[in-house]
């Protein structure tokens, strides 16, 4: 009486992770989404190795967590494996104040953000 299984909505050569309520701006993520989209795994590993960004560890974790998924769930060779997606969207926004000078109060924003990684395995180049 369990639910029934859904349909894969990738394909067989695919693999996502998806990280969830980063404590970062999407603006903020987006930059390093850049980075590492269209680039093999290992390269943007050590991209975001090297990266002085905070959320670069977090970044690290979910493609890494992606290439193991692709890896140990979908049999695929983490050597051939591409950033094909590096989706960032946005989650809550927490909403603070802080005194201001003669009794006002200033806005203060922590946004949230939600990261997609999905990984392709791509034939090995014939040199």
């Amino acid at each position: 009486m369990g639910k029934k299984k859904r349909e894969r909505t990738l394909s067989d050569t695919e693999a996502k992770a998806v990280s969830r309520n980063l404590r970062v701006s999407p603006q903020k993520l987006n930059l390093l989404a850049q980075l590492i989209r269209g680039k093999k795994v290992s390269a943007a590993l050590a991209d975001l190795e090297f990266s002085r960004k905070r959320i670069a560890r977090d970044v690290r974790k979910c493609l890494e967590s992606a290439g193991a998924n692709a890896e140990n769930n979908h049999d695929l060779d983490v050597d051939d494996l591409v950033v094909v997606q590096a989706h960032v969207g946005k989650a809550l926004v927490m909403k603070r104040h802080a005194p201001r000078a003669r009794g006002r109060v200033g806005k203060i924003f922590k946004p949230f953000s939600h990261l997609t990684i999905i990984v392709r395995e791509v034939e090995a180049q014939q040199a």
